[in-house]
């Protein structure tokens, strides 16, 4: 059973057999393929689902790629998504500002589709590890995300799918404020209604079952904000 939320990646090309390409590699490594055709439409995208990863085009209409990635980056809610840049401009000079704007890494084309599918991983991996396969832990829990299994101090914990998801959620980004929207948005998806409510039932579940052979709520209510690991 996948009990993972497919990696969001947002495809900013507007070259439409670049697009194609890159839209089926990417769909057949398991990713959910979100597009857009220029900079104001990346912006907006990335607005109305903040994505795990950005394949951005240097060479866009309207707004450039350039200016994308220091707007994405100059916000503290968007900063940490990893960018790929994408560009024909193979200068020193050009991958330095590519790079000092806030790219995570630096492609040229003509660029291998299976060189660039391995940097998305690796960037992947930063930010949602489990995604990856990788086991997760914080202080006293330890989580794998292959074998869907859970331990708190050592001793193992049953959880229901839901809670999972979340466990996962919160232990990839130990420390950082959650909303309940941006909840819904990792653990259910978008095209899934669920009250915001529901998160509440299910934290509280979360909780229970993370304090079930003692230690401490590891969770933490922010009020009017949502919650955080630790």
């Amino acid at each position: 059973m996948n009990i993972q939320r497919k990696p969001v990646v947002l495809l900013v090309e507007d070259e439409s057999a670049q697009r194609e390409v890159l839209h089926y590699n990417l769909t057949a490594e398991g990713f959910h393929v979100v597009e857009a055709l220029n900079g104001d439409e990346a912006l907006l995208k990335v607005e109305e689902e903040v994505p795990d990863l950005i394949l951005l085009d240097w060479m866009l209409p309207n707004v450039s790629g350039i200016e994308v990635c220091r707007r994405i980056k100059s916000r503290p809610e968007t900063r940490s998504i990893p960018i790929i840049m994408l560009s024909a401009r193979s200068e020193e000079l050009d991958r330095v500002r590519g790079l000092e704007t806030g790219a995570d890494d630096y492609v040229v084309k003509p660029y291998s589709v299976a060189e660039l599918m391995a940097r998305l991983r690796t960037q992947l991996r930063r930010v949602r590890p489990a995604a990856a396969g990788e086991r997760l832990v914080w202080q006293d829990i330890l989580l794998d995300p292959e074998e869907h299994r859970v331990w708190r101090n050592g001793q193992p914990l049953t959880l229901g799918p839901t809670e999972f998801r979340l466990l996962v959620t919160f232990m990839e980004r130990p420390g950082r404020v959650l909303s309940r929207e941006q909840l819904l948005d990792r653990v259910w998806g978008r095209d899934i209604y669920v009250d915001t409510r529901t998160v509440d039932v299910h934290v509280g579940r979360l909780r229970r079952n993370l304090m079930k052979e003692g230690g401490q709520d590891p969770i933490r209510t922010v009020r009017g904000a949502g919650y955080a690991l630790g």
